[in-house]
């Protein structure tokens, strides 16, 4: 799984695995988007398609995109606990 943010032209942030990258198009399953939670400061995620079935490849056109980029390691461990197979834990325990 490789969890990118995709920062569209409507001003969208995009969560998402990108299953495929070419020169002119990305193949992304499982998009989420960013949005502000009642909760000062937090942010909530929503589905960035929410009638799209659960694990449908999408054709987004690299027009559209302002840039691509890795997200904070905590958005990517909640990305994979939502849509992983397997969770596993980045941070060490101290014993």
């Amino acid at each position: 799984m490789t969890v990118k943010l995709i920062r569209m032209w409507s001003g969208e942030d995009v969560i998402t695995d990108v299953v495929e990258k070419t020169t002119d198009y990305y193949i992304i399953e499982n998009p989420i988007v960013a949005v502000p939670s009642q909760h000062q400061g937090q942010i909530a995620f929503a589905p960035w398609s929410p009638l799209l079935s659960k694990g449908s490849g999408i054709e987004v056109t690299k027009k559209y995109v302002v840039y691509e980029a890795d997200p904070q390691e905590d958005i990517i461990e909640q990305y994979n606990s939502m849509f992983g197979k397997i969770s596993k834990p980045t941070k060490k325990l101290i014993l």
